[in-house]
């Protein structure tokens, strides 16, 4: 028998990271508590990202450990393919408590790419069980994020995620983004300015006719580095697919579970979609889960509409696992029972004072915000994209305090639990370290 292998960084291929440059300048995180990581040496990072925009409630939370660990000894998997077990209905219905009235119906995954894929073929699965085969083709938005799986990073807008891969879906179109600095730099929550950009849909109505099955955007575009919607954007988005028989779908990976202050940004921005996808704060990261809610409309025309059996040949092994299942009923628990989105709310016209505050830094071009999101956008080096900002990510790191870089975009998403001393301490940090790299 051959010894065991080394425990070193060379055989962990590390996901979105410059492998080469971390393996011989490792950051490490080794645990968690509250509003903070610990590194192995035990100083603290104050986290101002939510880990990954996914733990709202903050770390190691003991309700949702002890939720794990109980269920893991009652049982730790079952399938749900043609079986079921109680645990996965009961989250099901605790998450239908909270979207949309009339987006009760809620399919299990495992992640935010996972909704997405999963979110698309319900919508062609949808237009298909009405009668409107024709409609195949699906519209995203230039600097959306859907993921990583084919249908999410075809539908979304993210060059850098799909120049290595080759075609992508056929069939797929994109809005123009609605980033217009030009108008809206330094706005403090939504833009006055695009809703005009939204009319956009009417031309790629008028190029394919009849063939459009369904739009996916995100209510605040998060990983492209914080776009909040122009006012009335949704608004319109929402008309002209009811005109023309569209499906809108909401990708809540990053807006849902109380990062708006309310439990989905379909409430906090007063449209509502077809079809949710979440993911992230769905079980505040502890175990990976996600979900895409349907209205009862899409899931009644696909589930009655199909012939006796198997009404949507698809689905994951992990769905609705119980373990998942157990994480999030007791997420959704604390979400209600401190709540959260209630104190995103009470804290956010702070949050937004302290973010634009850094107005003034050098290199800063914009700054924009909605609930416990901000971006902060930097000029970029010369020849040297998104040097800049993580120069910034790694000072502020060794500095005590995470943050998270796209291109020269930094994007906070602290914890939801996040009170006053922590927002001085995250943005006084991220001051310092801009100053010291300009």
């Amino acid at each position: 028998m051959s010894p065991p292998r080394p425990n070193d960084l060379d055989s962990f291929w590390m996901p979105y990271s410059d492998n080469r440059y971390f393996k011989t300048n490792p950051r490490m995180l080794a645990r968690a508590e509250g509003m903070s990581y610990f590194t192995p040496e035990g100083r603290e990072i104050l986290d101002g990202t939510a880990g990954l925009w996914c733990c709202n409630a903050g770390h190691g939370r003991r309700e949702i450990v002890e939720a794990i660990q109980k269920q893991a000894a009652i049982m730790d998997f079952a399938p749900t393919f043609q079986l079921g077990h109680p645990i996965a209905f009961e989250a099901a219905a605790r998450v239908a408590e909270m979207t949309p009235d009339g987006i009760d119906r809620v399919f299990f995954t495992n992640s935010g790419s996972e909704s997405a894929d999963t979110a698309l073929k319900i919508a062609l699965a949808y237009q298909k069980a009405r009668g409107q085969s024709q409609r195949v083709r699906l519209i995203g938005r230039e600097r959306g994020y859907h993921g990583v799986g084919f249908g999410g990073m075809s539908v979304g807008g993210i060059g850098t995620n799909r120049k290595q891969f080759g075609a992508m879906l056929p069939y797929v179109d994109h809005l123009p983004h609605t980033h217009d600095p030009a108008r809206n730099a330094f706005t403090k929550g939504m833009p006055e300015h695009g809703v005009e950009l939204a009319n956009k849909l009417e031309d790629l109505v008028a190029l394919h006719g009849d063939t459009i099955a369904a739009v996916m955007v995100e209510p605040v575009a998060g990983s492209t580095g914080v776009l909040v919607p122009p006012v009335g954007y949704l608004k319109r988005l929402r008309e002209i697919c009811d005109k023309h028989g569209i499906l809108l779908i909401y990708d809540e990976v990053i807006t849902g579970f109380g990062r708006l202050g309310t439990d989905f940004g379909a409430e906090r921005l007063g449209v509502v979609p077809d079809i949710m996808t979440m993911a992230k704060g769905l079980t505040n990261a502890a175990v990976p889960m996600g979900a895409v809610a349907c209205s009862n409309a899409v899931y009644e025309a696909v589930v009655e509409g199909s012939p006796a059996g198997i009404e949507l040949f698809h689905g994951y092994t992990y769905s609705g696992h119980p373990l998942a299942s157990a994480a999030a009923i007791a997420t959704l628990a604390l979400h209600r029972e401190e709540d959260l989105p209630g104190r995103a709310r009470a804290i956010e016209p702070y949050w937004e004072e302290a973010a634009h505050s850094l107005r003034a830094a050098p290199g800063v071009v914009d700054i924009r915000n909605l609930g416990l999101i901000a971006g902060i956008e930097l000029a970029p080096r010369e020849g040297k994209p998104g040097a800049r900002a993580m120069d910034v990510f790694r000072r502020c790191f060794d500095d005590g305090v995470l943050v998270r870089v796209t291109g020269d975009i930094v994007a906070l998403s602290p914890p939801l639990i996040i009170e006053k001393p922590h927002v001085d301490r995250l943005i006084g940090t991220l001051s310092d370290a801009i100053h010291a790299i300009a």
